[in-house]
Parts: C-alpha cells; structure tokens; sequence
C-alpha cells in the first residue's frame, strides 16, 4: 500500500484494490472490538506524515535532482519508480511531479517521532523553495 490508497495483493494477481483493504480493517475491527478512529490514531501515532505538501516550481526534474544530491550520502535507499523515493533508518521521503499540475507533491514520513518528521520536512521544503 501507499499514501495515495492503491493497495496491491500478491494474491489478488499483484492488482489493485479498494475493497480487500476495507475488507481487513473490518476484519479488524471486528476481531479487536475496536473502532476504526482507534486504529488509525495508533497508526498515526507509529508513522506520523506530514501529508502531500505541494508547491510550485519552474523545473521539477531540476529540484528532484537537487533533492537527491543534499541526501546522497545518507540516504540507505534511492528508487525512482514514482518520483523520487529516499529511505533513511528513522524516516523517509518521496517527492514527485504531479502529471496534472505543474508542482511537485512531497510526502515525508517517520517512525514513530513527529519533530523528526517535521525537521525533515522543513530542510526539504528549503531546498524546493531555493527554486
């Protein structure tokens, strides 16, 4: 699964799907006698977000590749299948080009330490907005 809700199952033939993810928090739910505010207050408390942050930008490719180079050295994972993806031990990253829009969509997240999240939030926001 990802933060924009697709959600693939190895066996549901590696395809997309809404319904089994809803199905399995109903499971859940169910099993757990628990509500689903619960849930998702646990989950964000374990992985806090900062959710997509958008700004607008004359290059994207330009700035993506700016980002990478400022975390190159520290960063234990790079992937490029949307956007660019970085992986650190305690957070990560992924900012992209929207196909829709002319800005880029940041999205980073941490284990389970907000003001870290919120830290690395900033210092990428700062290299976007050099542009």
């Amino acid at each position: 699964g990802e933060m924009s809700a697709h959600h693939y199952f190895r066996e549901f033939a590696y395809c997309d799907s809404g319904m089994i993810p809803w199905l399995l928090v109903l499971e859940i739910m169910s099993q757990q006698g628990r509500k689903l505010s619960e849930l998702v207050d646990e989950r964000i408390a374990l992985f806090p977000a900062s959710g997509e942050i958008n700004r607008v930008v004359p290059d994207s490719q330009v700035v993506v590749k700016a980002i990478e180079n400022h975390f190159a050295e520290t960063s234990k994972t790079a992937d490029h299948t949307d956007g660019l993806s970085l992986e650190f031990p305690e957070w990560r990253l992924n900012v992209r080009a929207s196909n829709t829009e002319p800005v880029l969509r940041l999205n980073v997240e941490s284990r389970g330490d907000v003001e870290l999240m919120q830290r690395k939030t900033e210092e990428v926001l700062d290299i976007i907005d050099q542009f």
